[in-house]
């Protein structure tokens, strides 16, 4: 698996959701500040009354945060189908003093709609092309919204990079190569553009804007993302990939080694994003 992100609609063997739920906190660390622009772009696309709001596959709940710090008088239910997840998610609201304005719910897209209510922004980050059904699942976030709401939708236009193409080990284009083997293995999704089907839902207006981590600061964390990722290409991908390339994987992974990735000052937080704000009329 090379998703560094939750499947909102499926259920997981609770390891491998532990495993999943580490690399998410990580991604949330290293993709902070671009989600904060994000959500700040968000926030003035929205009505200045959002008061209720339900976050969809929300995972650890990076997102779940960042929207109660900056829609500070709502409340949000956070939806998963994840216990692991969840749990996670609810410590880290209680750590950050926002029990009183947060709550989960257990719930898988694919079988239904969850009890959630009217809600005045729907968010649903790196989550909506996992579901079987996308189209059912936006006429429920349609249904769900009040007159006025909104629903924003994030997608990952392409996994994150965080290596040089030439690293000095091995061939040229070790990531590209764990990144095309992630897609010929479907381990990760290329998302649509959600727009015509936002507009069959009944979406409108939908405005649409794509964001790029490379307009940040160096992020914190970013050696250990690198390595978490590396080691998920490694386990999850040693059936496609050369021995050339384990091989250097496992350099870059070994702690104590000289090529561990936990030393190098050449890594880089690349990652682009878009984001779709679509109106319930």
């Amino acid at each position: 698996m090379t998703h560094t992100h939750a499947h909102p609609g499926h259920h997981h063997h609770p390891h491998d959701d532990a495993d999943l739920a580490e690399i998410l906190d990580l991604d949330g660390a290293v993709f902070g500040p671009m989600l904060d622009r994000i959500i700040e772009w968000v926030h003035g696309q929205v009505s200045a009354g959002t008061r209720r709001i339900v976050d969809l596959g929300a995972g650890t709940g990076t997102g779940t945060v960042a929207l109660a710090r900056r829609f500070p008088t709502a409340e949000i239910t956070a939806v998963d189908a994840s216990p692991v997840m969840l749990d996670r998610l609810g410590e880290v609201a209680h750590e950050d003093g926002l029990s009183d304005r947060v709550r989960t719910v257990a719930a898988d897209l694919d079988e239904s709609w969850p009890p959630v209510g009217q809600v005045d922004l729907a968010w649903a980050a790196l989550s909506l092309h996992h579901v079987a059904d996308p189209d059912r699942v936006l006429r429920d976030v349609h249904a769900a919204l009040v007159p006025g709401g909104a629903f924003a939708a994030v997608e990952m236009d392409a996994l994150p990079r965080v290596l040089p193409d030439d690293i000095g080990l091995g061939r040229p284009g070790l990531e590209t190569r764990c990144h095309q083997a992630s897609a010929q293995s479907h381990e990760f999704d290329v998302h649509p553009n959600w727009r015509a089907q936002l507009e069959a839902a009944g979406f409108t207006p939908v405005e649409q804007r794509t964001f790029d981590a490379a307009d940040d600061p160096a992020p914190s964390g970013l050696a250990q993302y690198a390595r978490a990722t590396l080691h998920r290409y490694r386990t999850g991908l040693s059936d496609m990939l050369s021995a050339e390339d384990l091989g250097v994987l496992d350099r870059l992974l070994d702690i104590d080694g000289p090529d561990s990735v936990l030393h190098r000052d050449d890594l880089a937080a690349d990652a682009r994003r878009t984001v779709w704000v679509a109106h319930h009329p």
